[in-house]
């Protein structure tokens, strides 16, 4: 027990846990991210040009001054000074065509300052990622606009306005391999269509080393997500190879590794320990694996990130470490 005159005296200090605290705060965090968004955002605005600067800029704006009113509004937590904004225009516009009208840029960002954080409670109490809220509700609302994607200026002849899911899903593996020749390094490095943030596998992989490296992101949910997406679509590659895609194509293509490493990854609407994150990506591997070969949608990681947030209070719940000095009963 500690001396009652120390502590009387301020010469000790008894606080909550955790006892081990960083110097990070949450702006030093969200900033961190914004940086490490960067280079996916240089990739894509390369590609597309001019109307995806327009539809970052939008977005960026409109996530700041919805979270600008709606704080004063609701009196929720957050400043435009945290950063969590930032994060969250960005994320808008990664999931967004590239040349999507203005109206749909600025609705997408009102749905995610309002239905994916404050109508919670604001930073830090929103159980689903909100730029995910906002491109589900817009998918659903305007499908034609959301599935309207520009042309990659260095893109070859017939890969121009569809998605290489889109192509796989409408047109089958064969087409696909006709139109795109089973090229992975455009894969890789972005040379195809599809939302503005999500298309150069190089460049989310550079931005998530960078997190990791400064302890922000640990391997648990990027792992299991991606390990789950490539073993469930490699086994019905293995069964049937002229019907569906290899696993890699599955890997680099649409928005895996921007959902993998970016969005399934938020603190606040994932598990908090490392076994309640390995089944977090288990599930959100597993689902947008199975939206992709069965479902009417091209693309599953949306849906299946916002399903798995849902899921999150239940796995932590079921999902606890040991407390220090417990004994479990045989």
């Amino acid at each position: 027990m500690p001396d009652k005159n120390a502590v009387d005296s301020g010469l000790l200090s008894v606080e909550a846990s955790p006892h081990l605290r960083r110097p990070d705060d949450t702006r030093t965090v969200m900033f961190s991210v914004n940086l490490a968004l960067l280079p996916a955002a240089a990739v894509g605005l390369f590609i597309f040009g001019l109307p995806a600067l327009r539809v970052l800029l939008l977005a960026v704006v409109g996530c700041l001054a919805f979270e600008a009113l709606f704080i004063r509004l609701f009196g929720n937590e957050g400043s435009l000074s945290d950063g969590s904004a930032l994060v969250t225009g960005l994320l808008l516009a990664f999931n967004l065509p590239p040349a999507s009208p203005w109206w749909l840029v600025l609705i997408g960002a009102l749905v995610a300052m309002l239905l994916g954080k404050h109508i919670f409670g604001g930073l830090g109490h929103n159980p689903f990622n909100p730029a995910l809220v906002a491109r589900v509700f817009l998918l659903i609302a305007w499908p034609v606009e959301m599935t309207t994607w520009s042309a990659s200026r260095f893109a070859p002849d017939g890969t121009t306005q569809a998605t290489p899911l889109g192509i796989l899903k409408t047109d089958g593996l064969a087409k696909l391999h006709t139109l795109m020749a089973d090229d992975k390094m455009n894969l890789a490095l972005g040379n195809m269509g599809g939302s503005f943030g999500e298309i150069s596998a190089v460049a989310l992989i550079l931005g998530a080393l960078f997190l990791f490296f400064r302890g922000y992101l640990t391997w648990h949910i990027p792992v299991s997500f991606l390990a789950t997406v490539a073993i469930f679509t490699g086994i019905f590659h293995h069964i049937n190879p002229t019907q569906y895609a290899d696993p890699l194509f599955h890997l680099l293509s649409g928005g895996v590794l921007l959902g993998a490493l970016f969005m399934a990854t938020d603190m606040v609407t994932s598990p908090m320990t490392g076994k309640g994150m390995l089944l977090f990506g288990l599930g959100c591997g597993l689902l947008t694996a199975v939206i992709r070969l069965f479902g009417s949608y091209p693309e599953g990681v949306s849906f299946a990130i916002l399903i798995m947030n849902a899921l999150t209070p239940i796995i932590d719940r079921y999902v606890r470490p040991t407390l220090f000095g417990t004994v479990k009963k045989k």
